[in-house]
């Protein structure tokens, strides 16, 4: 059993600028010392490589399983879509124009109808529910699909903003605007449990402003996160269309009274950079912290090698490895002699492993395994016997222990007031969310952030009503209590 971290590893970590020192730049480096993904020569595009791509499997897969379950299915909609469609909805053609991707030839020949590359899919998927429905007996339709999207960005940043970026996009299409709005609000509880249940990412849910909606939705609503350097992600968004691209598409059914009606729709996505959003809310200065529940790796096996180890350690090695599979935990045994065990034990804290398990002579002679955190760093011998279900056990725990620990660095970053100097002095810095009163008024949001980079990120749900203080940059009545921060 070893305990000592090389020279190797030491050296290794300090590649990682510390996060005191350069928050953007402890990001990128982890993200490239971690193998999640790199750069490539499209520029503003990414190479997800294959371990920050098993993250995504796993949100993929836990998200995917929550949708069929709320009875959604999947589908899959072309890449291109035509000039045509996108100039039917007023408001969304002007939200998206300018992240707009063309082609405008096919080989050698100019195309007749110009094509974008989808940026989202609200036009084609208007397109065709207009003619599969008919009927109110036709709703509603739930369809999801997990596809690739461009938009033309100026600033990019791994996996928070991408010219390219993969994601799931739902659409659906009701009978009515209650229904509608239920599906709207169902959706982004089922994102707020999984980015807290799965992700260990707690965030505030409610309704976006005015300015800020989705381009031709009649609301949006969105989860907000905290990062760890104060800054705000928007990590998902649920909108209510209400009949705008209905009417605009001319998704229209016969209802049960026999009239004909305009169908009411809502779209929601979250995308690759819920894998940004887990780096930065639990990472530290030694690279990544994985929540168990999206780690590639939940557990990590480390031989110590002592003697003739290869007929004595690495047996009992791979008998606990098999255990722990059949136990369901995602477990990687790494028997390579050609890096010391001081080297691996850096190598897999910097991939955020959860638990690591050193397994060494004097452990076989014990019963028992030497395992370490990742998220605490604490250590303690295991027993052999019952292992699997301890582990299982302690994995759990250290879910919780992130989501904690998130938790209460949201709590100790959130604040409020009703002064526009404290306002401003607060937001000096990357302090966290400011609650703070608003009159509903689109250039005070605006002022607001021109003078301080601050945005609106939502209403929270419990914050609609007007408090008693006035707007903290007018001093008209205030309507909400908006949350407000600096943002990615």
């Amino acid at each position: 059993m070893s305990n000592n971290q090389g020279k190797s590893a030491e050296s290794f970590i300090k590649e990682i600028t510390p996060q005191s020192e350069d928050f953007s730049r402890w990001y990128l480096d982890v993200v490239r010392k971690a193998e999640l993904a790199d750069y490539s020569p499209v520029k503003g595009c990414m190479v997800i490589r294959p371990y920050g791509y098993a993250i995504w499997e796993l949100i993929q897969r836990q998200l995917d399983d929550r949708f069929k379950a709320t009875g959604h299915v999947n589908a899959y909609f072309p890449l291109f879509i035509p000039e045509g469609l996108l100039l039917k909805e007023a408001e969304h053609v002007e939200g998206f124009a300018p992240q707009v991707a063309w082609v405008t030839k096919g080989g050698t020949e100019d195309l007749e109808e110009k094509l974008i590359v989808r940026p989202t899919s609200e036009t084609i998927f208007g397109v065709m529910y207009q003619k599969w429905i008919q009927s109110w007996r036709d709703l509603p339709v739930l369809i999801n699909q997990w596809a690739n999207v461009v938009r033309w960005e100026k600033v990019t940043r791994p996996f928070l903003r991408t010219t390219e970026f993969l994601w799931q996009e739902g659409h659906t299409a009701h009978e009515t605007a209650e229904e509608a709005q239920e599906e709207t609000l169902k959706i982004l509880a089922l994102y707020k449990e999984f980015c807290e249940n799965v992700l260990a990412m707690p965030v505030v849910d409610g309704q976006k402003s005015e300015s800020e909606k989705f381009a031709g939705a009649s609301k949006t609503y969105s989860i907000e996160a905290l990062m760890g350097d104060g800054r705000a992600l928007q990590a998902g968004t649920s909108h209510n269309l209400g009949q705008n691209f209905a009417k605009a598409f001319e998704i229209q059914f016969q209802g049960r009274d026999k009239t004909l009606q305009y169908a009411w729709t809502t779209s929601w996505g979250v995308s690759t950079r819920l894998v940004g959003g887990v780096i930065m809310t639990h990472g530290d200065d030694s690279g990544l912290i994985l929540p168990p529940r999206v780690a590639p790796w939940q557990v990590v096996i480390v031989p110590i090698p002592r003697g003739n180890w290869k007929e004595t350690v690495l047996p009992k090695c791979e008998e606990i490895r098999d255990q722990l599979k059949a136990a369901g935990i995602r477990v990687k045994l790494d028997a390579d002699d050609s890096n010391t065990p001081g080297w691996k034990f850096s190598e897999y804290e910097m991939r955020g492993v959860p638990l690591r398990l050193e397994i060494g002579p004097k452990d076989i002679e014990k019963s028992s395994v030497f395992a370490a955190r990742r998220d605490t760093r604490a250590k303690q011998a295991l027993p052999m016997e019952g292992l699997a279900a301890t582990i299982t056990s302690l994995l759990d725990e250290i879910q919780a222990t992130l989501l904690e620990r998130a938790r209460t660095f949201r709590e100790s970053h959130t604040s409020a007031t009703t002064s526009y100097e404290e306002f401003k002095a607060v937001m000096e810095g990357r302090p966290g969310f400011v609650q703070a009163p608003w009159c509903g008024d689109a250039q005070c949001e605006a002022d607001i952030k021109t003078e301080t980079q601050a945005t609106i990120r939502n209403i929270p749900f419990g914050f609609e009503q007007p408090p008693s203080a006035p707007c903290i940059k007018c001093g008209r009545p205030a309507v909400a209590t908006p949350w407000f921060a600096k943002a990615y």
